[in-house]
């Protein structure tokens, strides 16, 4: 999760199409029935079905299954980009071993969240026996084999550990990524070399523009013999209305058995801006559907008593609040203006800073 501007900009009405960005071509109302075509299942009734399977609590965390893997982790997740501002080492050593303490368990984190100093600060914190006690992720931005490789040893040694759980392909936001993903000498392979030297368990990848990249990922994926163990993308109560991730990747990823990461559940606060939702709400939400864990920004003990305090109140929402909690977000989602993360550059790390690429 990234900082940005914290001015809500009007990108004007939305188009009559279902779906459309000024990435990619509008998708008819057709395509996008025949596309989200098991989304009902995954709603509503189907999504309490699902969490009730998947799901177990002790204390105030929430634990589920993170899809195929078979691993156990907290529904929270705790975001290296927020976590890695807070000033003084000692704090953030503090914020994460009190998370963990308390039963958190899935770590984020990035490879050019706050020029690395986000996985040097959790590295510290995660000394001391902590590291065995966390499931820990992290995220690179190489397009080419030799960048992948090296961003893969640099977070490691960032990190303090030989490995992690979780290494995911950060950023793909442009139509043309999942073909530099799977490309000859591309990451990929050096992705899968450091898993071979136990350098990673699972592998993933991340986006926040557009559900159309995700399925594009996917499909390439696919066309190469290959299953992704994890996806991470926006879930919160906007996306619903806009560019809809739930309603267009989340059937795909439940069904073929991948964890699914919620992220921006509340958009950097600007969704609060809004003035529609509460924080709890928006977690609330985002749990309510089928995540294995939803990651949000953590950056002071306030915000951490926040999240257990979501954790620990969170029940299975039925039909008729989904859809008051839905009814109440549709206006101010419709045009996408509090998810800037899908209708500007704000939150692309990698358009910003193209060298990340490789």
């Amino acid at each position: 999760m990234k900082p940005i501007n914290q001015t809500v900009v009007d990108i004007g009405p939305a188009e009559e199409t279902e779906y459309s960005s000024p990435q990619l071509p509008a998708i008819t109302r057709r395509q996008f029935i025949k596309m989200a075509a098991t989304t009902s299942l995954l709603v509503g009734t189907g999504a309490i079905s699902w969490a009730a399977e998947h799901s177990e609590t002790s204390g105030d965390m929430i634990y589920r299954t993170l899809g195929r893997t078979g691993e156990k982790v907290s529904a929270i997740g705790l975001g290296g980009f927020h976590v890695g501002k807070v000033e003084s080492d000692e704090e953030s050593t503090r914020i994460i071993r009190a998370a963990v303490d308390r039963g958190i368990t899935f770590m984020d984190n990035c490879w050019d969240y706050n020029d690395g100093n986000s996985e040097v600060k959790m590295g510290k914190a995660l000394r001391d026996g902590y590291r065995d006690k966390v499931f820990l992720m992290t995220k690179i931005d190489g397009r080419t084999k030799q960048s992948a490789a090296r961003q893969i040893d640099e977070s490691l040694r960032r990190l303090q550990t030989d490995h992690v759980d979780l290494m995911q392909f950060h950023e793909i936001i442009r139509m043309g990524d999942p073909e530099k993903i799977f490309a000859a000498a591309g990451p990929m392979e050096a992705m899968q070399e450091a898993k071979k030297a136990g350098k990673l368990r699972y592998i993933g990848f991340t986006g926040h523009k557009d559900p159309k990249i995700h399925l594009h990922m996917l499909d390439t994926a696919k066309k190469n013999s290959f299953r992704f163990d994890t996806v991470q993308m926006p879930l919160n109560v906007m996306d619903a209305h806009y560019l809809s991730f739930e309603k267009m990747v989340l059937p795909v990823l439940v069904k073929e058995g991948i964890g699914v990461l919620g992220m921006k559940s509340m958009g950097s606060g600007v969704i609060l801006k809004s003035n529609t939702v509460k924080p709890i709400e928006c977690l609330h939400y985002a749990l309510n559907l089928p995540t294995s864990v939803v990651i949000t920004g953590i950056d002071s003990m306030k915000i951490l008593d926040q999240a257990f305090e979501a954790a620990r109140t969170f029940k299975k929402m039925n039909r008729q609040e989904l859809a008051a909690l839905l009814d109440r977000t549709k206006e101010a989602a419709s045009a996408g203006k509090f998810e800037l993360f899908k209708t500007s550059t704000q939150f692309d790390g990698t358009t910003q800073h193209p060298q990340w690429l490789g």
